[in-house]
């Protein structure tokens, strides 16, 4: 998210306006609820994650076990456990 000068894209109505409640202070403009992105959508983050969990449950469905697959992507037992969880709940 990056600061934008409000002089440069509102009227200097508005920008008067706003200086009567806040002046010189920051201001977040929330982003229409018909244009948020849900978490790492915007950067691939989510979309990393779920091809991760889904190589986590194919390696594990051929016989990996737990405690390797905790070692190999540097997770605990217990997130693996969730994982696999998750990923058998999406294959039903």
């Amino acid at each position: 998210m990056g600061h934008i000068s409000a002089q440069s894209v509102l009227p200097e109505e508005v920008v008067e306006l706003i200086q009567q409640y806040i002046d010189g202070e920051y201001l977040y403009i929330p982003r229409k609820i018909e244009n948020k992105k849900s978490w790492g959508e915007k950067n691939g983050t989510k979309n990393n994650f779920k091809n991760r969990d889904k190589e986590i449950f194919n390696k594990y469905t051929q016989g990996t076990t737990v405690v390797e697959l905790a070692e190999v992507y540097y997770l605990s037992e217990k997130s693996i456990r969730r994982i696999l969880s998750k990923e058998k709940r999406r294959k039903l």
